[in-house]
């Protein structure tokens, strides 16, 4: 299994300059297979909702759709696929951000009774708790 980094899905995900574009798609395309998938970790995830939302103006519709369709991939190994899943719903449903969600799903996942912060937004959500400043 090889590791993926978020240079290489976004290059290939967005096509917006054909030599890398054309390089992580035979890279993604020829060596990333069921029987060896690529590894996507979870901060590779936070980190492409970051840059499609952030440089391109990715619509969160359009960016749940993309996690939705590398989770659906079989050539990919999503690092903590079921808190992949759970943040991507709560995210979808929510006004907070994808990381936070993915954070509380990992962190239940991990038996936390609940999270603490300072977002508003992250507060809302089953399982934090917002910390008053």
């Amino acid at each position: 299994m090889t590791g993926i980094d978020t240079n290489v899905l976004v290059r290939y995900l967005t096509r917006d300059d054909p030599d890398p574009y054309r390089a992580a798609k035979t890279f993604l395309e020829s060596s990333c297979t069921q029987e060896n998938p690529g590894y996507v970790g979870e901060i590779v995830l936070c980190e492409v909702v970051w840059v499609l939302t952030g440089a391109y103006d990715v619509t969160k519709s359009e960016v749940v759709d993309v996690i939705d369709q590398l989770l659906r991939t079989r050539q990919l190994q999503i690092g903590h696929r079921d808190s992949v899943r759970e943040a991507l719903e709560t995210y979808r449903r929510s006004d907070a951000d994808f990381a936070d969600c993915l954070l509380g799903a990992l962190n239940e996942a991990a038996s936390c009774g609940e999270t603490v912060t300072f977002d508003r937004n992250a507060g809302e959500l089953d399982g934090w708790k917002r910390l008053a400043s």
